[in-house]
């Protein structure tokens, strides 16, 4: 048995999946958070903590008492030179040795690793692109995020950042993209202010259009209404640079899209039809696909984090 946990910002979700891969069970809590100004990061870390061990010992309980593998995805890396979560959103977790704590907490190896990467394997063990060699997962959502899997196995890379390509420069920018938006990394232009949720609709608002979002604003051009229309040509022509990017240095086999913006079925239409432009290559081949998980994605490829279960 694998349980998989997908560790956010606001809510925990676990799951079990049985040795098919069939989901047995399905939990989800809200993220200890602070309640109050006193709250010191380490204790709301111990609650997160103490929430994951009270999941897993659960969702065993429930399922007869057997002890299963653990496998957890979640914003941020594990530094490989510390040990410890790095480039977390969860803030409490940063500097933490998580891995470790939960290790002893549940005497047992427990394997931890990114949420872009964890949907990337979940995709490529047995949903949009099962049976690719080489796939290259993206996250559209409030963020822009990205992770490799190549033979069946994420690829973390030596610095833990392996497939974060939401902090490089949007490719081939015109004149009015640059700079760019301002960036939370400290960086102007990046691919995550153009390509994240909020950054397609901050583009429709800067051009004139009203404040909606992305499930009405790709209603809008399926209508035909001109400011709309725009804006998702703008977007599709930003993705396409982006991707060709990726194919240019990767070639994956099949591209994945996840998260909020993913889910504009127009884009799977357009932006193979415009990364040609930018592909280092007389033809295009590789696959862009919605993925076949949706949401469940992250918290399914954190359980398959062991594929020998």
């Amino acid at each position: 048995m694998r349980i998989g946990i997908d560790l956010g910002g606001t809510k925990i979700e676990i799951v079990a999946l049985d040795s098919a891969g069939t989901e047995v069970v399905r939990r989800r809590i809200p993220t200890p958070r602070a309640f109050a100004p006193e709250d010191r990061p380490e204790e709301v870390y111990a609650r997160i903590v103490d929430a994951l061990v009270g999941l897993v010992h659960g969702v065993e309980a429930e399922l007869g008492g057997a002890r299963a593998s653990v496998g957890i995805g979640t914003p941020g890396a594990v530094s490989p030179a510390t040990g410890r979560i790095k480039n977390s959103n969860t803030t409490c977790l940063i500097g933490r040795p998580l891995q470790e704590d939960l290790e002893q907490a549940l005497q047992r190896p427990v394997r931890l690793s990114n949420d872009a990467n964890c949907f990337a394997l979940s995709e490529a063990s047995d949903g949009a692109a099962a049976g690719a060699e080489v796939v290259f997962g993206v996250i559209l959502g409030t963020g822009v995020g990205g992770g490799i899997v190549v033979s069946g196995r994420p690829l973390a890379g030596r610095n833990a950042i392996a497939g974060e390509w939401g902090h490089n420069p949007l490719p081939w920018p015109t004149d009015d993209e640059r700079p760019g938006p301002a960036c939370y990394c400290g960086r102007h232009g990046c691919i995550e202010t153009f390509l994240s949720g909020p950054g397609l609709l901050r583009d429709h608002v800067t051009r004139g259009g009203a404040r909606t979002d992305g499930a009405e604003l790709a209603a809008a051009a399926a209508r035909g209404e001109p400011l709309a229309r725009e804006t998702l040509e703008r977007h599709a022509d930003r993705l396409a640079r982006a991707l060709a990017s990726v194919i240019n240095v990767l070639d994956p086999d099949a591209i994945v899209l996840g998260g909020g913006v993913s889910n504009i079925r127009w884009l799977y239409e357009a932006v193979p039809q415009r990364w040609g432009a930018w592909v280092f290559s007389d033809r295009v081949d590789t696959a862009l696909r919605p993925a076949a998980h949706g949401d469940s994605s992250g918290v399914r490829g954190a359980a398959w984090l062991w594929p020998e279960r």
